[in-house]
């Protein structure tokens, strides 16, 4: 057994204990008891209402060497009532890959962050997480990207709609360059989910869709993220020279603001034109 496992064995069983004293019978519909001398729930409780043996149980809290799949720590986490950082710390303490809830997979951002996003503008600026979905975005962002032809494929994902969409119709000039470095960032961001049935489906859909994001894959190259400029053209102002800067988001991890700002005076100037252009055909008064 490695040093990392021996340490963590004695963690999962502090951490299950803690959990299973703050959970009352009456929060699970039991009835209380008479001699209870345990604060929360017992054992042999967690045992029965997550559906595994009361040994099994036993050794997992005393944190023996047990094998434990992703189903039956599922029914531990809920009977235990864990939220969804201490379902991850469960996971990461019994040595089991972490796939996040299926309800957790659309993230939802909290006003305070949409008004950061909006309050950027004319900045563009959007939030993506791991798996570059967008999850929000501001006016100026619409503005540079969400065109018609970008709408076209219809999932709010950069790089499906980057990688299926003709090369004459992407905002992103200098394909051929980019994409290389979002698909080597995804791997890198990848490596904290192999095996996760989300993040799995989602290779292969989008390799499926487009073979040369399959052959880039298949490379294996590995980047972090980091600030880049890049070249975007629009219909209306023709190439805007950008740096994206990635930002992190207290509470939600492996998501990030990206800012982009104008390189240049010409794609300062260009972009206040295209939030001039919005504010043309679609006045405030009318979202009013």
């Amino acid at each position: 057994m490695g040093t990392r496992t021996q340490r963590r064995r004695p963690e999962l069983a502090a951490f299950l204990r803690s959990r299973r004293a703050r959970v009352t019978p009456a929060d699970v519909g039991m009835p209380p008891g008479l001699r209870r001398r345990t604060p929360g729930l017992r054992r042999e409780e967690v045992a029965q209402l997550s559906g595994v043996g009361v040994t099994w149980y036993t050794w997992l809290e005393q944190g023996r060497p047990i094998n434990a799949s992703p189903q039956v720590l599922d029914a531990v986490a809920r009977t235990l009532r864990l939220d969804p950082p201490e379902r991850e710390h469960l996971y990461r303490l019994a040595e089991v890959p972490f796939e996040p809830d299926p309800e957790g997979l659309t993230r939802r951002i909290s006003p305070e962050v949409q008004g950061v996003v909006d309050a950027l503008d004319p900045m563009p600026a959007t939030v993506y997480n791991a798996r570059y979905d967008v999850l929000a975005t501001n006016a100026a962002y619409r503005d540079l990207f969400l065109v018609p032809e970008t709408l076209a494929p219809g999932v709010p994902n950069v790089l499906w709609t980057l990688f299926t969409l003709p090369d004459p119709l992407s905002p992103l000039v200098h394909r051929e360059k980019e994409l290389p470095l979002m698909v080597a960032t995804l791997r890198s961001a990848y490596g904290r989910h192999v095996g996760e049935h989300a993040w799995e489906e989602y290779i292969r859909g989008l390799s499926a869709a487009s073979p040369w994001f399959a052959e880039l894959w298949a490379s294996g190259e590995v980047v972090t993220p980091g600030p880049r400029v890049k070249v975007f053209r629009h219909s209306a102002v023709g190439e805007m020279r950008m740096t994206s800067q990635s930002l992190s988001i207290d509470g939600m991890p492996e998501c990030r603001i990206v800012v982009y700002t104008p390189e240049d005076e010409e794609t300062r100037a260009k972009t206040a034109a295209l939030r001039e252009r919005r504010e043309r055909l679609w006045p405030p008064a009318l979202n009013n």
